[in-house]
């Protein structure tokens, strides 16, 4: 909701001002002459080994007569592969993110009364929201972007933490496993709260339901009659636990590791994380891509075309269409190659709900513009380690088949990782205890004093 005042404006000062910041711009040359990993990563996309971690690893090479070359993707929680994980699961369980929370947690597969114990936790951890915290916090003054109002919340539930600078183990695990319980609660209802003032929709407001999983409770206090199939329940799991982790180097969760070095308290730790994943390069990605596609449908009038799709795609790619910025969204990513495993296993999943949902047409389309895509991107840019769709490509087209608003994609990704968050914040805190300080070397040359009634 924006402020309508004048410090919201920018007037032609700040205008002039900002040109002036503008100036001050870094010759890119000088990072090659100095050798400075811009992003954390060398020339070839190899991000810089900055730290250890036991709990994700990122798989995208394999060793061919003694050279690294591409490989199919694969991610791995706690050593074991997610794929596994998520086919191990009965196809009537839904609670395999509560799982994989878990095993991320405390570093091991729980056994049947483990696993029951801890969903018992988190679902009493849920009703642990603040009294009166919903009229308090969340309906005062929401704004029109759903992770701001997340975040301000996370910030606020320090003042009703009796214990907030407490940076034990038992004390962090505590907040964490309150935080990964009420992150549904926090984001459906900041999206109440936004329907109600921003479009003056009815405000209804849905408690969790003690017995369902986490994905279950989303669906049920998102929807006005309760109401969701077994499938749709099982899919937005599995989106869940992929989501949940992806290594110590993506932004967000680099960012828990960087704030939580300094000491600070959890509800600070995550709300850092949460502005960083509320950036569009990270967790916004999968808006862009619904928003790509909405695009595509509109100015691709057969479906069945190649041809067709394919002159369309070739002028993204060359900056004529879409947002102009030559990106194909939901196509490549900084780590893997050959193929994104978490694509690669939601896929099979969005296949099956699109037909429930009747949208196998659209699902079809998804396919021909993945493949499409890979191969003219393959072809004008020369990428030597090869593209492939990732998690973001799908997750959208999942998003609204099961009816959820736009508004929530991100935050959902934030409800999900929240878990790798709150695993790498504890092993961060069980480490070794230094604050992560990176160097800088400043390159603005020297210059004299001139005093005031000098200067020009």
């Amino acid at each position: 909701m924006p402020i309508n005042n004048s410090y919201s404006r920018i007037t032609p000062e700040i205008e002039n001002l900002a040109k002036i910041c503008g100036s001050n711009k870094i010759d890119v040359d000088l990072y090659t002459e100095y050798d400075v990993k811009r992003g954390l990563r060398d020339l070839n996309g190899k991000g810089v080994l900055t730290g250890l971690t036991r709990i994700s690893e990122i798989n995208a090479t394999k060793t061919v007569d003694g050279k690294t070359v591409p490989a199919e993707g694969e991610l791995f929680y706690r050593g074991i592969n997610v794929k596994d994980l998520i086919a191990g699961q009965p196809e009537e369980m839904h609670c395999g993110f509560e799982e994989a929370t878990y095993l991320l947690l405390f570093g091991k597969l729980p056994n049947k009364k483990e696993l029951t114990d801890f969903i018992n936790l988190l679902a009493e951890s849920r009703s642990k929201m603040p009294k009166n915290f919903f009229r308090d916090v969340i309906m005062q003054k929401p704004s029109s972007d759903l992770m701001n109002n997340i975040a301000r919340a996370v910030l606020n539930l320090y003042a009703y933490d009796l214990q907030p600078m407490d940076v034990s183990l038992p004390n962090v695990l505590r907040q964490s496993l309150e935080l990964i319980s009420i992150f549904p609660q926090i984001a459906v209802h900041s999206y109440d709260a936004m329907k109600y003032y921003l479009d003056r929709d009815s405000l209804i407001v849905h408690r969790p339901k003690p017995g369902l999983s986490t994905a279950e409770n989303i669906l049920y206090m998102l929807r006005s009659d309760n109401k969701f199939t077994p499938l749709e329940a099982k899919i937005l799991d599995v989106s869940l636990i992929l989501h949940a982790e992806h290594g110590g180097g993506n932004n967000s969760t680099f960012t828990t590791h960087v704030v939580t070095s300094s000491g600070t308290d959890t509800y600070s730790s995550v709300a850092a994380s949460l502005c960083s994943l509320k950036g569009p390069k990270h967790g916004g990605a999968n808006i862009q891509v619904v928003k790509m596609f909405k695009e595509i449908k509109k100015n691709v009038s057969d479906w069945e075309d190649e041809d067709e799709i394919l002159r369309y795609l070739e002028k993204i790619l060359h900056k004529e269409a879409f947002d102009r910025s030559g990106v194909i969204y939901g196509m490549g990513h900084a780590v893997y190659s050959i193929s994104d495993p978490r694509a690669q296993i939601f896929k099979e999943y969005v296949r099956q709900l699109s037909s429930e949902k009747g949208r196998s047409a659209e699902f079809r389309f998804y396919e021909k513009v993945e493949r499409l895509a890979a191969e003219l991107i393959a072809a004008e840019r020369h990428i030597y380690k090869g593209v492939s769709a990732n998690i973001d490509f799908y997750s959208g087209f999942v998003y609204s088949m099961l009816g959820l608003p736009t508004e929530l994609f991100t935050p959902l990704f934030a409800i999900a990782r929240i878990s790798g968050w709150s695993a790498h914040r504890l092993e961060e805190l069980n480490g070794h205890g230094k604050i992560i300080r990176p160097a800088y070397r400043c390159v603005q040359e020297r210059q004299d004093f001139v005093p005031l009634e000098d200067r020009k």
